[in-house]
C-alpha cells in the first residue's frame, strides 16, 4: 500500500470526479468511433470458402445459420498442434456468455483455424466450449482475411499482419472479421487485429477497475489455459506469450 494514497473521504470524491470527466470522453469518443465503423463500405464475396464443421461441410452462407451478421474469431490453431494459443483460448472463454445473446439479435458467431476438425476438437471439449468452430483446412479464408501467412510470405520479413502496422511476423495470427448477408450475397464488412480484440475480453474490463489491474509485463503473459492456473513456476517460465500489440 503506498501511503499518499490513502486520503479523506472527500479528496477521495473530487478525485473521483475529476476522472469521471475523463471516462465520460472516453465515452464518447467509444461511441462515435463505434458509429464510424458501423459507416465502413462493403466488399462482396465471390470466392467459394469450404469448411468442415461437426455438422458436416458448410459454405460461408452456411456460417450464417440464417441471420444476416456473422462474426468470425480467427482462432490461432495450426495443423499440427496439439492445443491452442493461450490467448485464444482466453478470448474464447468469452465466446459462450454472449453468444446466448448474440444468435438472438441477428448474429452468428463462430471460430475458425487452420487445423482439421479432428485436431482441435479435442481441445474444444477440454476447454468445454459450446461455441460453433469450424475449420479451414485446404482453403485460404484465413490467408484472404490476414491472420494467416505463407511461409514465403514469412521469411520475406516484410510485415502483412494489422494492414502492414504490426511488424509481427507468423503464419498463424489471431483477428476477427465480420461479414454480413443479403440472400445468399455475402460482403466482408470489417477485421481487426492484434490489440483490436481487447473489446471482446470481460476479465480486462473487470481487472481495469482494480489498483493492480491486469498486472503484467508484457500483453497478456499471465494468462494461462483455464485449466492450469495451478502451474510451477518452473512451468510458468515454459509458456509462451502469443499475443501482440
Amino acid at each position: 500500500m503506498e501511503p499518499e494514497k490513502v486520503v479523506s473521504r472527500e479528496d477521495w470524491l473530487a478525485a473521483r470526479k475529476a476522472h469521471l470527466e475523463r471516462e465520460k470522453k472516453l465515452t464518447r469518443l467509444q461511441e462515435q468511433v463505434m458509429a464510424e465503423r458501423r459507416q465502413l463500405p462493403w466488399v462482396r464475396i465471390e470466392k467459394e470458402y469450404r469448411f468442415e464443421s461437426e455438422q458436416g461441410p458448410k459454405s460461408l452462407v452456411d456460417l450464417f445459420e440464417g441471420h444476416e451478421q456473422l462474426i468470425v474469431y480467427h482462432f490461432m490453431f495450426a495443423p499440427g498442434w496439439q492445443e491452442g494459443c493461450d490467448g485464444c483460448s482466453f478470448l474464447a472463454d468469452h465466446f459462450d456468455g454472449p453468444n446466448r445473446h448474440l444468435k438472438h439479435h441477428d448474429v452468428s458467431l463462430v471460430a475458425v483455424s487452420r487445423a482439421p476438425l479432428a485436431e482441435f476438437l479435442p481441445f474444444k471439449r477440454r476447454m468445454d466450449w459450446h461455441f460453433e468452430w469450424v475449420s479451414s483446412h485446404g482453403c485460404d479464408f484465413n490467408y484472404d482475411f490476414g491472420a494467416s501467412f505463407t511461409p514465403e510470405q514469412v521469411a520475406q520479413g516484410e510485415p502483412l499482419y494489422n494492414f502492414g502496422t504490426t511488424p509481427y511476423l507468423a503464419e498463424d495470427l489471431h483477428g476477427v472479421s465480420v461479414f454480413v448477408r443479403e440472400g445468399d450475397a455475402v460482403y466482408h464488412s470489417y477485421s481487426t487485429y492484434a490489440r483490436g480484440g481487447d473489446v471482446l475480453l470481460g476479465a480486462h474490463h473487470f481487472l481495469d477497475m482494480t489498483p493492480k489491474g491486469r498486472n503484467e509485463q508484457s500483453t497478456m503473459d499471465w494468462v494461462r489455459l483455464h485449466d492450469r492456473y495451478e502451474e510451477t513456476p518452473e512451468e510458468k517460465e515454459k509458456s509462451h506469450d502469443c499475443c501482440h500489440s
